[in-house]
């Protein structure tokens, strides 16, 4: 063999070596792009939530004092008792014409304090019943409002509000979440 066919034989197994290893090179991953990512990684989820204030009745039974009916309102009894009672002991006191006059203010204080004693006793004629007494209340509670979700596609990282948790993953459709 002669010097320039040992030269081309080696040249030709050069290039043929230094093509298949640019061929393999493209066809391992430097030429082809990789597949759309399917699925966003999800990062963080951190529920979203506000107070709100819910009422309630709130009821209790409580002893109520009540004044009983007055059956003799203008305590005419305690009147007519006491003039009776205040005549009698006026009528005990001087003599004559002075008799008179003691019975007839006798029976004119009896009368008054009658009236007066009756009007305190039907005030104290009192009795105690339960009745039941309710009110409004409000308690306050969480509640949640959505989701704020942090996510990956590839390098790029973001945030986004859901209506629910979304778990470890957030498909993708034509690279864009689908929250739906």
């Amino acid at each position: 063999m002669d010097k320039s066919m040992i030269k081309g034989l080696v040249i030709g197994a050069v290039i043929a070596t230094a093509g298949g290893a640019v061929a393999g090179y493209n066809m391992i991953g430097g030429g082809f792009a990789p597949p759309p990512p399917t699925h966003a990684e999800v990062l963080n989820v951190v529920p979203a939530t506000r107070t709100v204030s819910v009422p309630r009745e709130v009821c209790e039974e409580v002893p109520v004092t009540r004044q009983k009916p007055v059956k003799d309102e203008h305590q005419v009894i305690g009147t007519v008792a006491g003039a009776v009672i205040g005549g009698v002991l006026g009528n005990q006191v001087g003599g004559g014409s002075g008799k008179k006059v003691a019975t007839v203010a006798g029976a004119a204080a009896g009368g008054y304090a009658g009236n007066k004693i009756q009007e305190r006793v039907q005030e104290n004629n009192t009795y105690t019943a339960m009745e039941t007494r309710c009110n409004t209340v409000s308690d306050s509670k969480e509640e949640v409002i959505g989701y704020d979700v942090t996510y990956r596609i590839g390098d790029q990282q973001g945030q986004v509000r859901m209506d629910r948790d979304p778990g470890a993953e957030i498909p993708l459709v034509d690279g864009e979440l689908a929250l739906n």
